[in-house]
């Protein structure tokens, strides 16, 4: 069996994410434990209790990230000899998918992407970002019409393509606004503004790709196992590669589906951490099983499935 990894990204928070771990693996809770105490950050009150902080990107990146790394600790626990023979993440999630790999240590993980979401903040604190869904259109029809707005001087760009017919554009917020119509008008169902205060995969983030890129400098190992990269939804397993890879992550749009695609022939499953958000884009992209694993007894379950 071909095992492929995959991590969920930013919107894929809620609160008690993790919990389950947290409560029922002892590998799990020394995990949160030990991030709580090296970011100085009540990992227990952001995820279990309710609060104003998990929908903040400097906050929201290291919360989804511990939560799909205590359900990898948890299939390590029961099932050590369970490899992948690639990985890959959605976005923040290829910072996940590099911890497992051998990329990054955990804690050091955990530090790096509460630093980049503190970076995407600051970017766009000042200009009133956003993103925007949308839904039923193709490819080339939202390329165009993002290429039309930019044309008109409006800060508009693909960013996400997440499966066929949904792509995420990331921009100014009164740009993406001001465009509704025209998505609709091409033929979209659906065009809606996401509860998001930054513009994820454009030039808008230009300097936290700098920034980042210093930071990714000091933790990022020399080798690693095989990542696809969010960029050119191609392979990569060095230092020097993921340098400029994951800084142009930043900038350049998540090829999520043509990731999956990419590497469908070779995987027997996908497994997904922490999430069900890419379980039901793989739906929509591959014939491919992808299980999810977001508590325990989830987790007993597929072990019984794959042995079986």
């Amino acid at each position: 069996m071909n095992y492929t990894f995959i991590f969920p990204g930013q919107g894929s928070q809620s609160l008690g994410m993790g919990k389950d771990f947290y409560e029922n693996s002892k590998s799990a809770k020394e995990l949160l434990d030990h991030a709580s105490d090296f970011l100085k950050i009540n990992f227990k009150h952001l995820l279990f209790e309710e609060n104003d902080d998990l929908n903040k990107s400097q906050f929201t990146q290291p919360a989804i990230l511990l939560t799909s790394l205590m359900a990898y600790n948890t299939l390590n626990e029961l099932e050590p000899n369970l490899k992948a023979k690639i990985s890959l993440g959605h976005s923040l999630g290829e910072f996940s998918a590099l911890a497992i790999s051998g990329g990054l240590d955990f804690l050091e993980a955990l530090k790096l992407v509460h630093q980049r979401g503190l970076f995407m903040q600051e970017d766009c604190a000042k200009i009133e970002a956003g993103m925007m869904v949308v839904l039923g259109l193709d490819d080339e029809s939202i390329e165009k019409l993002c290429e039309k707005a930019r044309v008109e001087n409006k800060q508009i760009f693909a960013a996400n393509y997440n499966c066929e017919g949904q792509i995420v554009i990331a921009g100014l917020k009164a740009d993406l606004l001001s465009y509704e119509n025209e998505f609709k008008n091409a033929g979209a169902k659906r065009a809606m503004l996401l509860n998001m205060s930054v513009a994820s995969h454009c030039p808008l983030l230009e300097n936290a790709s700098l920034k980042l890129y210093k930071e990714l400098e000091k933790v990022l190992k020399p080798n690693f196992q095989t990542i696809i990269s969010n960029v050119n939804a191609k392979p990569y397993s060095s230092k020097e590669e993921a340098l400029n890879l994951l800084k142009a992550q930043l900038v350049f749009p998540v090829l999520y589906k043509q990731s999956i695609k990419t590497i469908e022939n070779e995987t027997s499953y996908f497994i997904e951490f922490g999430s069900k958000i890419l379980q039901g884009l793989n739906k929509k992209i591959t014939t491919k099983p992808t299980y999810s694993l977001t508590n325990l007894n989830e987790i007993e379950t597929f072990l019984k499935e794959i042995k079986s």
